[in-house]
């Protein structure tokens, strides 16, 4: 009987989508596959905003157990739920190409008091002076909406991206902070969204990981049909900075590398949580050391003002 590869995937209709998009490259490539859905603790709790949840992979850890536990053979993930350190026993076995990597602005409607301005923006003229409330569970996103707006007000913002759509039409609020990605593969983006150009996303979004059980040599040649090596080039550095800098989905850090002229442009940064501080550096990497290269830009980075920031925010 031919092998049949089970995917493991969360519930929400982007999470399906993604796996349903592994499965779709597995048939392309002659395997069976099918999806085995999992529920996780970040679908189930929607109210306690991420950072204050105490642990990494909380999108992650019920399928790397069902993976453990021979449910399944392969798990779908938003790369930038991943945590650095996979746990013992899961390897990576391909990164998909990576879509969109920016973060958008979502105002509740087309016609709202800032529309005016929306073909001005970003950098979002005026908008400095005003007293705006943004939604958003992303600390990372909090603290560089407030480094660049200290004035405005942000809200918690849990649930899969049609929930969170649906809260900010309901809302009060000026808007939400969405990932582009996400939006835009179910085809949710709203037509009055902006690019927010200035705002560095969080390491390896927009990109697909897909992982399975380590000695799964079937599973894994599978996967590397379709493995895109720039993306995992690119994904590895901003996921390196990211681990040494200690970072989580408590720490605000933001990293973006992109392919350039035959080398890797590197940007990173960490924000106070308030936005009072941030300590960024760009710099360019070339093939033969990007190995190293995103380790080397976050002890850069600790050393320029990084740790200072760090520290405050680790501190109890």
């Amino acid at each position: 009987m031919e092998r049949v590869i089970r995917i493991g995937t969360r519930e929400s209709q982007l999470a399906v989508w993604q796996a349903t998009l592994v499965q779709d490259l597995l048939k392309g490539n002659g395997y069976v596959a099918e999806l085995v859905f999992i529920k996780s603790e970040g679908d189930i709790d929607l109210v306690t905003p991420l950072y204050e949840m105490g642990v990494q992979g909380v999108f992650t850890r019920s399928l790397d157990l069902a993976l453990l536990n021979d449910r399944i053979d392969i798990a779908v993930h938003s790369m930038k739920d991943v945590p650095t350190q996979l746990p013992k026993g899961i390897i990576q076995s391909a990164v998909l190409k990576r879509a969109s990597y920016k973060d958008i602005f979502v105002p509740p409607s087309p016609k709202g008091e800032l529309d005016s301005d929306h073909n001005t923006m970003p950098p979002f003229r005026g908008w400095g002076a005003l007293s705006l409330t943004i939604g958003t569970s992303s600390i990372r996103r909090k603290a560089q909406w407030l480094h660049r707006y200290p004035h405005h007000t942000i809200e918690n913002l849990r649930g899969n991206v049609n929930t969170r759509l649906r809260k900010v039409s309901e809302s009060n609020w000026h808007g939400a902070i969405f990932a582009a990605a996400g939006l835009e593969r179910i085809n949710l983006r709203p037509e009055n969204s902006i690019d927010l150009d200035w705002m560095l996303p969080a390491p390896a979004q927009g990109a697909i990981m897909v992982v399975c059980r380590d000695g799964d040599n079937f599973s894994f040649d599978a996967c590397q049909h379709f493995n895109d090596q720039y993306t995992a080039i690119c994904t590895k550095i901003e996921r390196d900075f990211l681990r040494v800098l200690l970072g989580g989905c408590s720490t605000p850090i933001s990293a973006l590398a992109e392919i350039k002229e035959n080398a890797i442009y590197f940007r990173g940064n960490v924000v106070a949580i308030d936005g009072s501080a941030k300590a960024e550096i760009e710099k360019t990497i070339s093939f033969e050391d990007a190995e190293n290269g995103g380790a080397i830009a976050a002890k850069t980075l600790l050393e320029q003002g990084g740790q200072a920031i760090i520290d405050t925010i680790q501190k109890p």
